[in-house]
Parts: structure tokens; C-alpha cells; sequence
């Protein structure tokens, strides 16, 4: 089957890919309803909705699972390496090598894109999918988005001088803990009472967090059309971003796999290290930059690499993942 081919099936049968498309479309349109400051007062909700999403999150972390994983420190080591510093001197090297031709917000959501945590959700699916150590997986994805509160706003704090947008790892680190950690603490507290709950409707509170992740872009994109970045720079530069996401996904990939086996893993961990080290967060990478970034105009552009790599890494990923099963019957 055609890479084309995918794309439409997963159209077909994943709603919130076809939203994210519609929401850009939707920004482009109306761009002053959801701008900051405008008639859906975006801004606002978007606080409110990064809140509970996070609070969820805490309410579905189970402990039981991440003890499960804890023992395999090589996989763990592995997994935050490629995350938190291979991901960023790729970026470096991309930066030294094309960066002077590429608009700065653009090379900022490159280095973004870079400095996120690792998704939870379809690392764990992945894996179980390929029949890899999913108690691994767990772990290392929560890790990482637990790391990510403090080393996301670091990195980029370090790195971003070289755009021109610098950002104070300080103001950045206590409004993730406000709107990141404090939710999330909540949630594993109240876990006790609404665990059972929540297991019963996730399909719903699932649904919610992507419609606020939905939300967020609608609102990014609307400050960066509002702004003329996109009129500015042309169909160009989304065919730069989206071969600039395919080509850093390939490397990482291969990277992995090659960093996997020269380590001896056996399969199970080295399904597991690819998937979630070479994974990257929408679900909490958009409200992450909402809250780094606020209302900066150039947000859609920032936002526009983890998009592209989100659905690339869906679909790339699933292939791998049949892949590994296959040869593991």
C-alpha cells in the first residue's frame, strides 16, 4: 500500500487527524475569532482545558505499571538519552547546516519538536502491538513526560538564543508546574476515588483531550494568521516542514535500532526503545507551548514541525509495528 494510500485510510477511520486539518483550514478562514483576545477568548479556555487534560492524565497513571518497568535501566538510559539529547544535537546539526534559509519561528519549532518528551499513548500501543516490553514502555514514556516539565523549557531555554527568542527557564518552569504538575499530582490523588470511573468512560475523557489539543491549534494558528506569517512564506515552507519531520523521524529511527542491538538488547526492549525514543508528544507538546509561549504570534509555526511528525510517526510507526510482530510469531 501507497504512503498516499495510508494517509486516506487513516483519514477514513481517525477523525482527529481530518480535525487537526480542519482547524488549520478553520484558522485560515476566520483567524479573529480565535486569536488572543477575541470572541472564543481561546487564551482563557485554553488554560482551563490544559488543566484537566492534565488531571486525567494523573487520574490514569498507575503506579503498578510504572513499578513493573523500573528494573531495566539500560532500556530506560537508552530511551531519555535519545529523547533529551540525541533529539537536540540532531537539531543542531540541522540548524548549522539549513538553518540560515529557514524563518526563524520555523527553526525554533524544529528545536521544539526536538525538546518535548516522548508520547505515552502510542508508545505503549506500538509496543503491544509489536509484542515488546510494553512494562518498559510505560515507564519510559511517563518518565519522559515527567522529565519533560523541567529539561523541555531547559533546552529550549539554552538552545533558543541562537533564534532570537529567548525564554526564562524560571517563569517557564513554574507555569508548567502550575498547569502541568499540580494537575497531574491531583489526579494520582484522586485516583483512589475516581480510578474506576475513569477506567469506565477513558474512551470519553479521551476525546476531550484531543478536542482541547484541537482547540490549542485552532487558537496558534489564528495568532500566526492574524500575524501574516503564513501569506509571508508560502506553500513552501510546509513542504520544508514536512520534509524536514520525515527526514529527522528516518534517522531517529534508524538510530535507535542501531543503538538497540549494538547495546544487545533482546527484541522485546529493542521494540521497545525505537518506539518510545524516537516518539515525540502532541498531546502534551501543544499545551506545553502554549504555556512557553503564550500568545506570540509565530506559535502556529512553532507548533506546525510536531504536527507533521505526530501524524508521520503515526503511520510510519504502525508499519514498523506489524513488522516486528510478524517476525516475532
Amino acid at each position: 500500500m501507497s504512503v498516499a494510500s495510508r494517509v486516506l485510510q487513516r483519514l477514513s477511520r481517525d477523525w482527529f487527524l481530518g480535525g487537526m486539518i480542519g482547524a488549520v483550514v478553520l484558522a485560515a478562514l476566520f483567524p479573529g475569532v480565535g486569536r488572543t483576545g477575541g470572541p472564543l477568548h481561546a487564551d482563557k479556555l485554553a488554560n482551563a482545558g490544559i488543566f484537566l487534560v492534565f488531571f486525567f492524565h494523573g487520574v490514569g497513571l498507575s503506579a503498578a505499571h510504572l513499578k513493573a518497568g523500573v528494573a531495566r535501566w539500560r532500556l530506560h538510559l537508552l530511551v531519555q538519552t535519545f529523547t533529551f539529547i540525541v533529539f537536540p544535537l540532531l537539531w543542531w546539526v540541522l540548524d548549522k547546516a539549513v538553518g540560515r534559509w529557514l524563518p526563524a519561528d520555523l527553526t525554533l519549532g524544529f528545536l521544539y519538536l526536538c525538546a518535548v518528551p516522548s508520547t505515552i499513548s502510542s508508545s505503549v500501543a506500538m509496543t503491544a502491538v509489536a509484542r515488546g516490553n510494553v512494562a518498559g514502555a510505560i515507564f519510559n514514556a511517563s518518565l519522559s513526560s515527567l522529565l519533560g516539565v523541567v529539561l523541555t523549557p531547559l533546552l529550549v531555554g539554552l538552545l533558543a538564543k541562537t533564534t532570537g527568542q529567548p525564554l526564562s527557564f524560571a517563569d517557564a518552569v513554574l507555569k508548567l508546574a502550575a498547569l502541568l504538575v499540580l494537575p497531574l499530582v491531583l489526579g494520582q490523588l484522586a485516583r483512589p476515588l475516581v480510578g474506576a470511573w475513569f477506567a469506565r468512560y477513558k474512551k470519553y475523557t479521551n476525546t476531550f483531550d484531543r478536542l482541547v489539543i484541537l482547540m490549542l491549534v485552532y487558537a496558534s494558528f489564528c495568532d500566526s494568521v492574524e500575524a501574516g506569517l503564513f501569506t509571508q512564506y508560502g506553500g513552501g515552507l510546509l513542504a520544508t516542514t514536512l520534509g524536514g519531520a520525515a527526514l529527522l523521524l528516518a534517522v531517529v529511527l534508524w538510530l535507535t535500532t542501531r543503538a538497540a542491538r549494538l547495546a544487545h538488547f533482546d527484541k522485546e526492549d529493542e521494540i521497545a526503545a525505537v518506539f518510545c525514543g524516537s516518539k515525540k508528544t502532541l498531546a502534551s507538546g501543544v499545551p506545553m507551548a502554549r504555556l512557553l509561549f503564550g500568545a506570540y504570534p509565530g506559535l502556529g509555526l512553532i507548533v506546525l514541525p510536531l504536527m507533521f511528525y505526530h501524524q508521520l510517526q503515526l503511520i510510519v510507526c504502525s508499519v514498523l509495528a506489524e513488522r516486528y510482530a510478524a517476525r516475532t510469531r
